[in-house]
């Protein structure tokens, strides 16, 4: 999918994926807001959300995260290494199921303070395009998305922003989907847009398909036209269109990057003599398994998938960073020139992460942080549109 914003007809009772006609208010913002936008990251993982809110001049005010080594990863970047004690969010390490939203409402904005945007990244292994058949349906997992709805009843943002997987709106998850578009409009929302985005087309070296739902409260007037953002990359036939784009960036800048003196993220998997004379015989740049001629005894009579132990092409945005990105057998994650799997390092590179930033947990722990963040040049992009939409100006 090359454009940036597809739409998805026939889902949800009628609703496309950007049907502004039918969802949005298309006013003029109400005058200019005069504070500082705040937020509240649900489900914050690594931090990727809230670091994109940073740079977009968001105030991060709490963030709640499960998994012991992504809080201690959010911990160390977004919260140690704050200088302003004032800056620093509060992260609230816990099941969000056992944390009642009442709790951060009367923590953070018992004064009268406004909670302006909800973000969050629920868990998404249910709707995965990776799930088989009808795995998914009925998924406890799913049941999260709801409860983050449940924190945006409460906190009552001017906005929420919900990223999650293509998969979402898969004709077999409508049911779904229509019952938290249901569950939106009852709490006073209407949903400005059901996106597909594609991260190539704003600056990430990676192909990584997302859903982004973002919802306004109904009294709160959100100024169209700066949403969706626009497309700020695309490839040889979209640039033939607009002169205006960039050329989709590459994973050659991933790899060409001088690295860190004592990164404790430059570290990849230890692989076995065998399966390294496997990468051995692999052609660089973009090769696969199967072009090696020194296909794995177990993998010899199955086709299975093509990307396994597959070079990253250099010349191409790379593979969607997943939870197991770290891992040549879990995907196309074979380092192009070198006979070893992409470091955590580079991984987190694709995602756009800084390399100062450092992920804890070990090698695996951080695969899957890496894999489940927001990107980071993304999610700044669109949340400075929401600003705008607000009639915030980020940089004023």
């Amino acid at each position: 999918m090359d454009t940036s914003a597809q739409g998805v007809p026939g889902l949800a009772g009628g609703l496309s994926a950007h049907d502004s006609t039918s969802t949005c208010n298309n006013a003029a913002p109400q005058a200019e807001l005069q504070h500082r936008l705040q937020c509240v990251d649900l489900f914050a993982g690594a931090g990727g959300f809230s670091l994109a809110a940073r740079r977009a001049k968001i105030r991060v005010v709490a963030a709640v995260e499960l998994d012991k080594h992504a809080c201690d990863t959010y911990h160390t970047n977004l919260i140690e290494r704050c200088e302003n004690p004032d800056e620093q969010p509060q992260i609230y390490p816990t099941n969000i199921l056992d944390l009642p939203p009442e709790k951060l409402l009367e923590a953070h904005f018992a004064d009268g303070s406004t909670c302006d945007l909800v973000l969050g990244g629920p868990p998404c292994q249910g709707f995965s395009v990776h799930r088989i058949k009808d795995a998914g349906v009925g998924d406890p997992r799913n049941a999260l998305i709801l409860r983050y709805f449940e924190f945006v009843r409460c906190l009552s943002p001017r906005v929420f922003l919900m990223e999650n997987v293509p998969g979402l709106l898969w004709p077999r998850h409508k049911d779904f989907l229509n019952a938290f578009l249901r569950q939106s409009e009852d709490a006073g929302y209407r949903i400005v847009s059901l996106l597909h985005l594609d991260a190539r087309n704003y600056g990430v070296p990676q192909r990584r398909v997302r859903v982004f739902v973002l919802g306004c409260r109904h009294d709160v007037t959100f100024d169209e036209s700066m949403w969706p953002p626009p497309a700020t990359h695309g490839d040889v036939q979209a640039r033939a269109t607009n002169p205006h784009l960039k050329a989709w960036v590459t994973a050659a800048e991933v790899f060409s990057k001088q690295d860190l003196l004592h990164d404790e993220n430059n570290r990849h998997m230890n692989h076995s003599a065998e399966l390294i004379e496997v990468f051995r015989g692999t052609p660089i740049n973009g090769g696969s398994r199967r072009d090696s001629y020194r296909v794995l005894p177990c993998h010899k009579d199955h086709d299975g998938h093509s990307d396994v132990y597959g070079r990253i092409n250099p010349e191409e945005p790379g593979p969607t960073m997943t939870t197991a990105c770290i891992n040549p057998s879990k995907g196309r994650f074979v380092h192009p020139t070198e006979h070893h799997g992409i470091t955590i390092r580079q991984a987190a590179r694709f995602q756009t992460f800084p390399d100062d930033f450092v992920f804890k947990g070990g090698l695996m722990a951080a695969g899957v942080q890496i894999g489940n963040a927001v990107p980071i040049n993304l999610g700044e992009i669109l949340l400075r549109a929401v600003s705008s939409g607000l009639g915030v100006v980020p940089d004023a």
